[in-house]
């Protein structure tokens, strides 16, 4: 991978953009913005009564709700330069009102402002959206980027038919996304893809067969489009008898015959040009995207991460193979499950992946390197030391919680609530390869005690679970240390020795000290998240003995 590390911030994009990412240094952004597909205009166009959250965007809750942010939002517009969009957007506040909608709109807006300027001139966009709000957003992107700059609206089949009949539903199933294509200029970056052509096209038109070489071929038009038209300015002459507007110069045709490339089927007959089926690279894309399967539970061609907005593989790596070359900077402001970051780095692509959740963090940093051991990438804005660790935890239990159950080689929990003492999980390989799984429980505040450690064992005892990580900020007491050497010792057979099982803890504290101090719990050999929701061949991430998955540093 040349020029520059490739990057992955923790944190809300909008500052991100304006403090980590230069003018004009982006070849292509790919966007795939949370928006609640689910909700009825009815919910979206609710006005705002009391204070509220600003914008919730914590893993797959994509609420937007009118606040002070999105008030901040639109003031940061009408201070700008841009005087079409503030124009555009103060009438939209005014026609749409102060609701989840507009407080989407707004956020989206300035955000759409901060992509344009760190795009290159040569930069093309692509946001992707569903019918729910696509219109809206066509309008500040057209205000943002310029109507000019539009270039086409791709529609992607993200589902195959429902019988929506049956639940009474009185009105079309809907199956497709909306991906809009822009650019920041007239003079932009495009590769050419190609299509297989069906088998129904190649037995209807491809039916030839040339003798000695068994090769298929198409006979192909050689008049010319436009025929007399002056601007066309085609070549006008006689060829094997037959009086034209032909493609090609005279010249040209001659070479073409004597190569056998031309083809009369008759005398008078018109000639036509044989097109080998083994040359054609195929249909050019179009942007109707039916081909592209969207990913499934059980997937064999992508790792399904049980993330409800993730993507086909496939479909980032058309965007990204058509819009940008080797060696070019790719940007997801709203990386999620990390998709394009994974297109990018496979295609040879440096790339940015920003989100605003430590569990996407999480499972991009456990993707990449599962996928791609000599990745090189860099992660900041996360905790680097003891000190910036325990001020997450203060200040954002939840997402402090997310943190560090990627640090012991485990994944989070999704939302936050109802969690009864279970804050993540971890898969490790069993006896004879089997995969089981363990519970963590983390503690954020400073008020813990021994009770902690016995609710983390009745959950153990519910859930039919044989280990259990409890992480803390501080020491832990003699009361607690007690209570999880109360727990037994669990031999697991981790190789092919019967006569050597070794046995781990059933419940292990650690604090944060220790995990930068390079204490792992130990654990029988952990799978990767990613490879374990992949249900691909598994393999430990880590030995007996080497525990865990901080990365410092």
């Amino acid at each position: 991978m040349s020029g520059a590390m490739n990057r992955l911030y923790y944190g809300d994009n909008l500052p991100v953009l304006r403090e980590h990412i230069a003018d004009e240094s982006v070849d292509l952004i790919y966007l795939d913005p949370p928006f609640n597909s689910n909700a009825g205009y009815n919910v979206l166009f609710k006005a705002a009564s009391g204070m509220g959250a600003d914008a919730s965007i914590e893993a797959f809750d994509d609420t937007w709700a009118w606040g002070t942010a999105s008030k901040h939002a639109l003031l940061d517009i009408q201070a700008g330069t841009n005087r079409t969009l503030t124009v555009m957007m103060n009438a939209m506040h005014k026609a749409i009102g102060e609701n989840p909608l507009m407080a989407y709109l707004a956020m989206m807006a300035v955000r759409l402002v901060e992509l344009h300027r760190v795009l290159k001139s040569t930069g093309s966009l692509y946001l992707h959206c569903d019918p729910t709000a696509s219109h809206y957003l066509k309008m500040v992107l057209d205000a943002v980027f310029g109507a000019e700059n539009f270039r086409t609206e791709i529609s992607w089949k993200r589902q195959t038919a429902h019988n929506d009949a049956a639940q009474g539903r009185k009105q079309y199933g809907n199956i497709r996304d909306i991906i809009f294509f822009y650019t920041k200029s007239k003079d932009w970056r495009f590769n050419w893809l190609y299509t297989p052509y069906s088998d129904e096209y190649i037995e209807k038109f491809g039916r030839y067969i040339e003798p000695d070489s068994g090769r298929r071929y198409f006979l192909g038009d050689i008049t010319a489009p436009g025929g007399a038209s002056p601007q066309k300015r085609n070549p006008h002459y006689e060829f094997l008898g037959v009086t034209r507007y032909w493609r090609f110069a005279e010249e040209r045709m001659k070479q073409m015959y004597n190569e056998g490339r031309i083809v009369q089927t008759g005398p008078g007959k018109v000639p036509r040009q044989k097109r080998y089926l083994d040359e054609m690279p195929g249909v050019s894309l179009q942007n109707d995207w039916g081909d592209i399967l969207p990913v499934q539970p059980h997937s064999k061609v992508d790792k399904h991460l049980g993330y409800p907005t993730q993507k086909p593989r496939a479909l980032l790596e058309r965007i990204i193979a058509a819009s940008s070359n080797p060696g070019d900077l790719v940007l997801d402001p709203f990386c999620g499950c990390g998709t394009a970051v994974d297109a990018a780095e496979k295609l040879g692509r440096r790339w940015i992946g920003i989100d605003i959740t430590h569990l996407a963090i999480g499972m991009i940093e456990d993707r990449i390197r599962s996928g791609y051991p000599d990745a090189q990438f860099e992660t900041i804005g996360v905790p680097k030391d003891l000190a910036s660790a325990e001020r997450l935890a203060t200040e954002d239990p939840h997402q402090f919680q997310q943190w560090v159950c990627w640090q012991v080689g485990g994944f989070p929990r999704e939302k936050k609530g109802g969690d009864k003492g279970v804050d993540g999980w971890f898969h490790y390989l069993s006896d004879n390869g089997k995969i089981e799984t363990g519970v963590i429980s983390v503690k954020a505040g400073d008020n813990v005690n021994p009770t902690m450690l016995r609710d983390l064992g009745r959950v153990m005892e519910r859930d039919g679970h044989r280990f259990g990580l409890f992480i803390m900020k501080k020491a832990p007491t003699s009361g607690m240390e007690k209570e999880a050497a109360s727990h037994p010792l669990i031999p697991v057979q981790v190789g092919g020795d019967p006569q050597n099982v070794p046995r781990f803890p059933a419940v292990q504290i650690v604090t944060l000290a220790e995990l930068f101090h390079g204490k792992r719990p130990k654990l029988p050999p952990l799978i990767s998240p990613v490879k374990k929701a992949s249900r691909v061949e598994m393999r430990a991430s880590h030995t007996a003995g080497a525990q865990g998955g901080l990365k410092l540093g």
